[in-house]
């Protein structure tokens, strides 16, 4: 039974990487779309020191946004900061600790924001971890969870009346959370959240992006309920090439080189 457990969603996510690589193998083709101007608003995008989460920084202030780059690394923050601004986009972009592996974190975080008065249009929950052996968050959490789901859950709730106020009726404010195909393999299990019983790594990253789903679904049917100007959404990036394979064993880190390299979505 334990075997059946761990098997069968492990066959699952598998399943769905398969399905998601061969849909980039016959779509390879992504077009940008063209964005209006976006001068004089306002965005925060967690992760956005690198990969989807800096290309997803960068091209916001290249609209004239006031970005907003959240992560917990200062000093890629800062190289972040600097290489758009010396691209000579027309929008601004500044660094802003966040650690969502504390709740105290983000809750400083949201404090000093909401301090410099500033509107926000745009939340977009980037960062993420994947694959990372069992362990704990100073709160006590299973760190995928706290991570990929939990900080965001509360970022975004603290942060939600000022989005409720800073958009407008055919001018809505934005909550865009990156999630994945693999939370079609998760597995909510309301009595251990922490996974303590049967621990695997993409367990936990699917239990994770399948919370994110699931709160991103309830978070529209509540804001449409109540008429507020917000939207929310999950979008799935696909397969990209980035460090969240970090994590990955070496010889799995091998061997997934010249794949990527063939079918991954590359971030420039």
């Amino acid at each position: 039974m334990w075997l059946l457990s761990v098997l069968v969603p492990l066959v699952r996510l598998y399943l769905c990487g398969v399905k998601v690589l061969l849909y980039q193998m016959f779509n390879r083709s992504l077009t940008l779309p063209v964005l209006p101007k976006q001068n004089g608003r306002v965005a925060i995008v967690t992760g956005g020191t690198r990969g989807m989460g800096f290309e997803t920084a960068r091209h916001l202030a290249s609209l004239g946004m006031h970005v907003v780059i959240a992560g917990n690394e200062k000093e890629e923050g800062t190289a972040a900061v600097k290489r758009i601004h010396e691209e000579g986009g027309k929008g601004k972009a500044e660094f802003m600790f966040l650690d969502l592996t504390s709740l105290k974190s983000v809750r400083q975080f949201v404090q000093t924001f909401k301090a410099r008065g500033l509107p926000l249009h745009v939340l977009v929950n980037n960062a993420g971890t994947m694959l990372v052996s069992e362990t704990q968050t100073q709160d006590g959490f299973e760190f995928h969870f706290e991570l990929n789901y939990l900080g965001h859950f509360l970022l975004t709730n603290l942060l939600l009346d000022v989005l409720k106020n800073s958009g407008k009726h055919g001018c809505c404010s934005r909550v865009v959370t990156v999630s994945s195909a693999t939370h079609y393999g998760g597995v909510m299990d309301m009595d251990d959240l922490n996974s303590k019983r049967c621990y695997t790594s993409l367990g936990a990253y699917s239990q994770s992006k399948l919370a994110l789903v699931l709160f991103t679904y309830y978070l529209q049917e509540q804001l449409t309920a109540s008429g507020f100007p917000v939207t929310a959404n999950a979008v799935d990036p696909g397969m990209v090439d980035t460090a969240l394979y970090d994590n990955l064993w070496s010889l799995t880190q091998t061997l997934k080189k010249p794949v990527a390299k063939l079918l991954f979505r590359v971030c420039f």
